[in-house]
């Protein structure tokens, strides 16, 4: 194993990291009504745990309603139930066929709660960021401890995670700034 493994680790590790902000984020309600929303909500269904994207189509037929419609009828309630159980908070409408989900305009003080989840979401990103570059410059020093690479190996290797980290950092600052500016706009 040599340093561009572990960079390549590292990077695939932070991609995973970014990757899991954005669908924390695309959870938070901005108002609007979208399937993202919901997509990713896990619902008990036959006493598994299964996301609610596999088990019904999710469509916003306007901009502050949300439809859901299970291919299983009998999904119903556990959709239901799943949703009044969330952070949404959204009360469902179920007509025996479909769930619609009116999504009301946030107010000011509640947009800015959400912001400040969104930021503190963000903040958990840039440590867990932190943290993977932390343990890949662990790993490139051990290998040098283990004199399997030179100290410029080892530089260059810690170099080039600080440079993902940056790139990831930069990324997240993106998304935060994106969700805010959406959370903050009527």
């Amino acid at each position: 194993m040599g340093v561009k493994d572990v960079v390549s680790q590292t990077e695939a590790i932070m991609k995973k990291t970014l990757d899991s902000v954005h669908h924390e984020f695309a959870e938070v309600r901005t108002g609007r009504a979208h399937p993202g929303l919901v997509e990713e909500m896990t619902v008990l269904y036959y006493g598994t745990p299964t996301p609610l994207k596999q088990m019904a189509a999710v469509s916003s037929p306007d901009a502050s309603c949300l439809v859901i419609q299970p291919w299983d009828p009998s999904a119903l309630a556990d959709i239901e139930k799943a949703i009044l159980s969330s952070k949404l908070g959204i009360t469902p409408n179920n007509d025996g066929k479909i769930i619609r989900l009116s999504v009301p305009p946030l107010s000011e003080e509640r947009r800015k709660e959400m912001a400040k989840v969104v930021k503190d979401m963000a903040e958990k990103g840039r440590v867990s960021l932190r943290t993977v570059r932390r343990e890949g410059n662990d790993k490139v020093v051990k290998l040098k401890k283990d004199s399997v690479i030179s100290e410029d190996d080892s530089f260059k290797g810690q170099e080039a995670i600080q440079k993902l980290t940056d790139k990831y950092i930069k990324d997240v600052d993106a998304l935060l700034d994106k969700k805010t500016k959406d959370l903050m706009t009527l």
